[in-house]
């Protein structure tokens, strides 16, 4: 069973264009430069797997969402990858 069968969030960090272009099923999409304005809108309680385009950006959201507090984040890299593993 995979994190995402488990009810992990799925947060895209990608810019709102990119996402529109596609994306992960059932994923939520945060842009990177507007992350820190929406931590409260966050459930902790969630595993959340950030991904992006190639890993770069989910790299620098996890380092922020670990700041705040946030226990249990992985970096889930490139946004396409989940969609091969949700397959």
């Amino acid at each position: 069973m995979t994190l995402i069968d488990q009810g992990a969030t799925i947060l895209d960090v990608r810019t709102s264009q990119e996402f529109a272009q596609g994306h992960a099923p059932g994923s939520r999409n945060i842009p990177l430069d507007r992350l820190s304005d929406h931590l409260a809108d966050l459930d902790r309680t969630k595993h959340l797997l950030v991904c992006c385009a190639s890993g770069a950006r989910s790299a620098a959201a996890k380092a922020m969402l670990d700041k705040a507090g946030f226990a249990r984040v992985d970096n889930a890299g490139s946004w396409r990858r989940l969609v091969r593993a949700d397959s």
